[in-house]
């Protein structure tokens, strides 16, 4: 495979919401919307609001194509095509395109976002083409969003949550919403009480409650105790809402599909891998623990120790002026 090519998608890795989601990265590292004080990717290197072509569509549809293959090769089931990228995928203009360049395949498509760009109606209709799509809605008070979230100061809060209300009602598919809970910042009764307040309002199919299980952007963010996680998932419950905890690893079962270096490199890009899951991802590919030092001498993975695990991550680098 190309190499520009195979750094677009990754995977199939294991997915707390999805199963095995082959994922595709449609965005130029690390540029976003938001610049979230969890991100596991580090600081938004470029903050930007409007959506752009990144990559060729035929390039990525290529990309996914030689993976799926590959994972069929070698037994291994893919259960989405997912968009979850080094950034917000709906900055993507190409979007709903890829997705309907995909539908051939047979396998269905999920897009991870923000929601940041959800009052746009460019973007609702390209969203409307996935199977699953997932909503960040950290908080329902617009001085966390603005504190948590750190988002572009062009974005209005209330716009947003009209948008998600205006896209629920055309979405055919399966709505999920997802929480991210830090503590000392959105986990306190009030907070999240008008949280699920608010996503009783949007009805979700399911409604995710987190916590950062994987090295932040900032230090300063800590994993809320377990007794607040519960009132989070009671207080959801409610209010009627069909609540599930993504609170746990979700696992080492990581696919070996193209040689070991540029695999490493895609899955870490977005998906900090423990150093156990890197050791079994190594037996897998006949590769060994030489790859990844070569790696952090090149520069181009770095190691990270978070709540007691060690970390890789891929390191990025600011993407060029355009």
């Amino acid at each position: 495979m190309n190499t520009d090519i195979g750094k677009l998608t990754f995977g199939p890795v294991p997915s707390r919401r999805l199963g095995r989601s082959l994922g595709i990265n449609n965005i130029v590292p690390k540029i976003c919307s938001y610049g979230c004080l969890y991100c596991q990717l580090g600081n938004t290197l470029k903050m930007q609001i409007d959506r752009e072509s990144f990559y060729p569509v035929e390039d990525i549809v290529a990309s996914i194509k030689v993976r799926v293959e590959k994972a069929e090769e070698i037994g291994a089931p893919i259960d989405y095509l997912t968009f979850v990228p080094d950034g917000e995928p709906t900055l993507d203009l190409n979007l709903g395109r890829e997705i309907e360049a995909l539908k051939p395949l047979g396998i269905k498509t999920a897009v991870i976002s923000n929601a940041s760009l959800i009052d746009r109606a460019d973007v609702q209709e390209d969203l409307l083409k996935a199977d699953w799509v997932s909503l960040k809605m950290d908080t329902a008070i617009e001085a966390t969003w603005h504190r948590l979230d750190r988002p572009n100061g062009k974005l209005d809060f209330h716009a947003l949550q009209k948008g998600a209300l205006a896209f629920k009602k055309r979405f055919k598919g399966f709505l999920a919403t997802e929480t991210m809970l830090v503590k000392g910042i959105n986990d306190s009764e009030k907070e999240l009480e008008a949280t699920a307040a608010w996503l009783a309002q949007l009805q979700p199919q399911c409604s995710y409650i987190s916590v950062p299980t994987r090295p932040p952007a900032e230090e300063s963010v800590e994993i809320p105790e377990e007794e607040t996680i519960m009132m989070a998932y009671h207080i959801f419950k409610a209010h009627g809402i069909d609540t599930e905890l993504l609170i746990e690893y979700e696992g080492d079962d990581f696919t070996f599909t193209q040689e070991t270096r540029g695999d490493l490199l895609s899955i870490t890009s977005v998906h900090p891998m423990r150093k156990e899951a890197v050791e079994k991802f190594l037996t897998k590919s006949g590769g060994s623990w030489d790859d990844v030092e070569a790696l952090l001498r090149e520069n181009k993975l770095k190691e990270i120790r978070y709540n007691d695990h060690i970390y890789y991550a891929r390191v990025l680098k600011k993407p060029k002026k355009r």
